[in-house]
């Protein structure tokens, strides 16, 4: 049995009848913000070291941060050089990877669908980061700050 508001939102659409429709309440989408660097600072504050001391510090060195799904997620693609140091550097769940934008501070932190790599790394071999990126805020061209384990590495243009 069909309900009557349902028949008449039916009734409605078939006969193309917008102002029949029943007036349901929308919630007001929130705007996407991304959490601003100055936020939980224990977690974002972190040592800043040149690219090339990367590996000493956290066993691993960066390949290459890309935007990709039209927009909205960033690929953080990484070596590992030193796998004691690695394992203990990426996956530190007190010091999450992260990504800040230089100019505007906006953090990017949620990974896709929650993934994280929870396995033993390999040397040599090349992993990946997938974060989500709200709002498209990072862009080909963008200056961001690249946080793994207790390191910060400055100037990494996304491509």
């Amino acid at each position: 049995m069909i309900r009557p508001a349902r028949a008449a939102v039916a009734a409605a659409l078939v006969l193309g009848v917008p102002s029949a429709l029943p007036a349901f309440p929308v919630p007001a989408a929130a705007p996407i913000r991304a959490a601003p660097a100055a936020g939980p600072g224990a977690v974002l504050a972190r040592p800043v070291v040149e690219a090339g001391e990367l590996p000493d510090r956290v066993g691993v060195r960066i390949v290459r941060v890309a935007v990709s799904g039209d927009g909205g997620l960033v690929d953080l693609r990484f070596r590992v050089v030193d796998i004691a140091r690695a394992h203990g550097g990426v996956h530190d769940p007190a010091r999450p990877p992260a990504l800040v934008e230089e100019a505007t501070g906006v953090v990017v932190k949620d990974m896709l669908m929650g993934h994280q790599h929870t396995g033993t790394f390999q040397r040599e071999a090349t992993y990946y980061l997938v974060f989500n990126n709200p709002g498209n805020r990072l862009r080909r061209g963008s200056r961001v700050s690249v946080l793994l384990g207790n390191a910060r590495v400055r100037g990494v243009t996304v491509s």
